[in-house]
């Protein structure tokens, strides 16, 4: 509970498990629909994340890639949202900085859809630095160009929002003259 607890609202983390209880499908939010096997899959996936972490900072791996269902970047502090029912990503990133003592973190998030779950957890942040690439205007209606943190966070956001129909040369352009340069 305590990797969960850094990123979500402890009541949110309870109350989709007592909701997972009932053998009846749910709805989380208008996109998602949660069932009895939800919270188990969801702390699954978010654990596959924390193990990768541990097995690259410990040099049992080089690298790791986590391809978990549900996937994350929607999820916000205190509700579920696009599918996504625990932010792995930002569990991640706060499991680097408390576990593994990193004080600096980027996330560097590609998807058709912009990461508002994992913008909000670290948007007044500086010690974590969240690079977007997605089709801008699209699901969630987040992530414009103009949203580049608050307070402290200010500057640690990065958005690059794209329009619908970017190729691979267009992708290439942006991690390769913007993120690179950042």
């Amino acid at each position: 509970m305590s990797a969960l607890a850094r990123i979500h609202d402890e009541r949110y983390v309870n109350d989709l498990a007592q909701r997972c209880r009932d053998p009846h499908l749910f709805e989380a939010d208008a996109d998602t629909v949660g069932s009895p096997g939800t919270y188990a899959a969801a702390v699954v996936a978010a654990g596959a994340v924390l193990t990768a972490v541990d097995a690259v900072m410990s040099g049992k791996a080089a690298n790791a890639f986590c391809a978990v269902r549900p996937p994350g970047h929607h999820a916000e502090r205190d509700h579920a949202m696009g599918f996504c029912f625990f932010n792995n990503v930002a569990i991640g990133a706060r499991y680097l900085q408390d576990a593994c003592r990193l004080g600096r973190i980027a996330i560097i998030d590609w998807d058709v859809h912009h990461g508002n779950g994992t913008q909000h957890a670290f948007y007044a942040d500086p010690s974590v630095f969240y690079f977007s690439v997605h089709e801008y205007p699209h699901y969630p209606g987040s992530g414009r160009r103009d949203e580049q943190g608050e307070g402290a966070g200010k500057g640690y956001t990065l958005n690059v929002p794209l329009a619908a129909g970017a190729t691979d040369t267009d992708y290439l352009r942006v991690f390769r003259g913007i993120c690179v340069q950042r």
